[in-house]
C-alpha cells in the first residue's frame, strides 16, 4: 500500500461539523451557493462517476455471469440507488408530517434514526470509496473530494430542513464518524473491484437523486441558472483534463 494522506476524508468530515453554521446559504429564495454546488456534484456523476462504471462494468460481469439475464448490473445498481433514496426521502416525508401533526414524539425521533441511519450508510460508502481513490491518480482524488464536499453541504441543509436541532444535536456527529469509518475500513479490509464498481454506481445514483429532492421543489424557488452554471463549470473543468 502506497502513501496514505488522511486530509480529504477530514475535509469531509469538517464540512458536516461547519455546515449548519454557514448561515448565508439558508432561508428563501434556495441559495445560488447551493444550487450551484448540486450542479457540480451532478455534473461529476455523469462526466466522471458514469464513464468510470462502463470500465467496471467488465469485472462486475466476471464476478455475476451466473446471473445471465441481467447484461448491464453496474446501471441497474445506480438505479437501486436513486429507487433507494427517493423510497427513503417520501417514507420520512409522509410519516414526519403525520408524527408532527399528532405530537408522537417517539415516532419522530425515530424516523429520524432511520433518516440518518440511511446517511450515515451512505456517508461510509463514500468514505470507502475515498480511500480508494487514494492509490489512484491525485486529480481524480482532488475531482472526487470536491464534488462530494459540495455534495454534503447540500445533504446538510436538506437534513436541518427534516430534523432541525436534533440534526444539530445528534445527526452530523453521526454523519461524521460515518465518513471516517468508511475511510477506516478502506484502509484495512480490501475488496473486489466488480465490489468497488457497484458501490460505486449505488453513490452514482443516490447523489443525482439527493440534489435533484432538493432543487425541484417548487417551495424552494431554487435558481436554475446557478444550478446550470455549477454544472457547466465543472463539465467543462472534467472535459478539460
Amino acid at each position: 500500500m502506497g502513501h496514505v494522506s488522511i486530509w480529504p476524508v477530514l475535509v469531509l468530515a469538517l464540512i458536516h461539523f461547519f455546515g449548519g453554521r454557514l448561515r448565508f446559504l439558508a432561508g428563501l429564495p434556495r441559495s445560488i451557493w447551493l444550487s450551484c454546488a448540486g450542479g457540480v456534484s451532478v455534473a461529476y456523476v455523469f462526466l466522471h462517476l458514469f464513464p468510470e462504471l462502463s470500465e467496471g462494468q467488465k469485472e462486475v460481469k466476471e464476478a455475476l455471469e451466473a446471473i445471465t439475464f441481467l447484461e448491464h448490473h453496474i446501471y441497474l445498481m445506480a438505479l437501486v440507488g436513486l429507487v433507494f433514496f427517493y423510497g427513503l426521502e417520501r417514507y420520512v416525508a409522509d410519516n414526519k408530517e403525520e408524527a408532527e401533526q399528532s405530537g408522537n414524539e417517539d415516532r419522530a425521533a425515530g424516523l429520524f434514526w432511520v433518516h440518518i441511519g440511511s446517511f450515515a450508510v451512505y456517508n461510509a460508502l463514500i468514505g470507502y470509496l475515498l480511500f480508494q481513490r487514494e492509490e489512484g491518480p491525485l486529480d481524480k482524488l482532488i475531482l472526487f473530494s470536491v464534488a462530494m464536499a459540495l455534495h454534503f453541504i447540500v445533504n446538510d441543509f436538506g437534513l436541518q430542513e427534516h430534523h432541525h436541532g436534533r440534526y444539530r444535536r445528534v445527526g452530523r456527529w453521526v454523519l461524521v464518524l460515518a465518513i471516517i469509518l468508511g475511510w477506516a475500513i478502506g484502509y484495512l479490509l480490501e475488496v473486489s473491484e466488480a465490489a468497488v464498481a457497484l458501490v460505486m454506481a449505488f453513490i452514482g445514483g443516490g447523489v443525482v437523486l439527493n440534489v435533484l429532492k432538493e432543487e425541484l421543489p417548487e417551495q424552494r424557488k431554487s435558481r436554475y441558472w446557478a444550478f446550470l452554471l455549477g454544472a457547466g463549470s465543472y463539465a467543462i473543468l472534467l472535459l478539460s483534463l
